[in-house]
């Protein structure tokens, strides 16, 4: 194994930390007018992400720059040819930082309504848009010979692209049913529990589907195994919820959101950026990446600081472990 798989392997790991713990973020998001019937149950929801969204936040502003320093082509051509959908996700993702931190600072209903709704819209836009980006990444696009993007934004909105937006999407939202069924205590509990079994069942069907088109146009006997394993593991943890089993869920739901991203990587390894134009023209982890040298010092930064940052979140996850519910929020 090369320095290039290495960095296409830990590439790979960022973005399945990011998906397993910004995805029950943004599902909680997304569930804010759902699950919450007034507003003191709005903020048992928000307080169960309050000490960790941001954080989570982090594993994706360390896969964009770990892509930009050990594969700057794959960068370059990515940002370039999906800078529209790139673009409303950053958009989202500001608005979404805003409302949680302003939405208290007022003693308004509207205000907090008008608020709450940048929350909603700032977890629904990345959740669908991440997976119509991946779902485009692992089919291929249109890159010529210069590896620059020759489609267009209405080429990235194909069926299987939309399909993967849909799989995201509902299977976020069944994660942060699970992750607020796990945190919370009384009504909101149950309400969670009741709406991962039922958004979890479209999810699975869903994300069986694209796994399944996944592998039969360009997967592997070494892809298709991770897609079953994550199809396996999202059953499981739908029955566990079943059972009251909301730790178990949880963990198995994490499980599912991460083996299906390794999946797409194993089907997309060794390209980076397949082109549809000509396979010749595609993206590879041999010619996107960086200088030996360049990759050999990202080695060691990230061999010395990665464990440190693994503890302070792993801290931060057990400081906030308690379950909370209305009778923990002030008057």
């Amino acid at each position: 194994m090369t320095l290039n798989d290495v960095w296409f392997t830990a590439i790979a790991v960022l973005w399945v930390g990011y998906f397993v713990l910004e995805g029950f973020d943004f599902g909680v998001g997304m569930l804010l007018p759902v699950l919450a019937e007034d507003g003191t149950e709005r903020r048992v929801m928000i307080n169960t992400i309050g000490p960790v969204w941001d954080g989570n936040e982090v594993w994706l502003i360390t896969a964009g720059g770990a892509t930009f320093a050990a594969f700057p082509e794959w960068y370059a051509s990515l940002f370039s040819g999906f800078y529209l959908p790139l673009l409303m996700i950053l958009v989202a993702l500001i608005l979404r930082g805003v409302a949680f931190e302003y939405r208290a600072k007022r003693d308004s209903a509207r205000w907090k309504a008008n608020w709450d709704r940048c929350i909603v819209f700032g977890s629904f836009v990345p959740a669908l848009l991440w997976g119509v980006v991946f779902a485009n990444i692992v089919r291929g696009v249109k890159l010529d010979a210069r590896h620059e993007y020759a489609g267009t934004f209405w080429d990235l909105l194909n069926p299987y692209a939309l399909l993967g937006g849909l799989v995201t999407l509902t299977l976020f939202l069944a994660h942060g049913a699970i992750f607020l069924a796990l945190k919370t205590t009384g009504e909101i509990r149950g309400r969670a529990r009741v709406l991962a079994s039922r958004v979890g069942v479209v999810a699975a069907a869903l994300a069986v589907l694209f796994l399944g088109w996944t592998q039969f146009h360009g997967g592997s006997w070494a892809s298709a195994a991770p897609a079953v394993v994550a199809a396996l593991a999202l059953l499981a943890g739908l029955g566990a919820i079943a059972r009251g089993r909301e730790g178990w869920s949880f963990t198995l739901s994490a499980v599912a959101v991460g083996v299906a991203v390794i999946s797409l990587f194993a089907v997309l390894y060794p390209d980076v950026l397949p082109s549809t134009l000509d396979p010749a023209d595609s993206l590879t982890v041999t010619n996107a990446a960086a200088t030996p040298k360049t990759l050999g010092i990202m080695t060691w930064v990230a061999v010395i600081f990665l464990p440190l940052v693994l503890l302070y979140q792993s801290w931060t996850y057990w400081v906030f472990r308690r379950r909370i519910g209305v009778r923990d929020i002030p008057a």
